[in-house]
């Protein structure tokens, strides 16, 4: 699987990732360009869709499957990730903390090729929540994130397949909705899976974004100028 590369398996069984590996994976597979997942972030994180991929690459595909994030995973934390799951498990540390619960239902798969088709699609979809969905979103209910301090964290996902019977998955952009509870909001965005351009499910993802404020076009937009500039600063140094 293309996963593997993104992660370090300890000979007790254990994964943890290095800044460059997290990092990597965020920008080169999400095209995530969040300052956090930067290697040189001094509030450097794992991003969370990476997590995920790891627990389809390891215990395969359900059906439906709920994953809630608990916890920020940094390239010191060592994982226990489970390697099948009956209904509920969890992703912890050494130390017994949690940082991911799981919970799973319906027909099972390890299918590789299934796998990696919906790992890459709904990373890809996932990595472009900001700008390209956010945004809109706050500009539509005249809020927006603390530009110096841009707090937009991951809080759970979850998936609803009809069928594991498919190979080509892609994600449709269903709906979205956002709700103000003083200077933090919830976002919750679904979408559709695809394939051969039928919808084979469904999915949810819900975000917290905290230190709102007024909405300022010209603030927003030169956050969006320096989320792309990042952006094409790495491209460049790939070439």
């Amino acid at each position: 699987m293309f996963i593997e590369q993104y992660y370090n398996e300890l000979p007790a069984g254990q994964i943890n990732f290095t800044r460059q590996q997290a990092s990597d994976f965020a920008k080169k597979v999400a095209d995530d360009f969040n300052p956090l997942h930067n290697i040189a972030a001094k509030r450097f994180c794992v991003p969370g869709d990476l997590l995920f991929a790891v627990i389809l690459a390891k215990a395969g595909l359900h059906k439906q499957m709920s994953f809630t994030f608990s916890g920020m995973v940094t390239d010191a934390v060592t994982l226990n990730f489970p390697q099948q799951i009956e209904e509920n498990d969890s992703v912890n540390d050494a130390n017994g903390k949690e940082y991911l619960q799981i919970k799973v239902s319906g027909e099972h798969s390890n299918n590789s090729t299934l796998i990696d088709s919906l790992t890459k699609a709904y990373v890809e979809f996932s990595g472009h929540t900001f700008p390209h969905i956010l945004v809109k979103l706050m500009a539509e209910h005249k809020v927006m994130i603390n530009p110096a301090r841009p707090m937009i964290m991951y809080q759970s996902m979850s998936i609803d397949m009809f069928t594991l019977v498919a190979e080509n998955i892609s994600l449709r952009l269903a709906k979205t909705s956002l709700s103000i509870e003083g200077k933090r909001g919830n976002a919750w965005l679904e979408f559709d899976l695809l394939s051969n351009n039928e919808v084979i499910g469904h999915g949810k993802k819900h975000m917290l974004l905290s230190g709102l404020r007024d909405y300022c076009q010209d603030t927003i937009t030169q956050v969006v100028e320096q989320y792309n500039h990042s952006k094409a600063e790495f491209s460049s140094a790939q070439v």
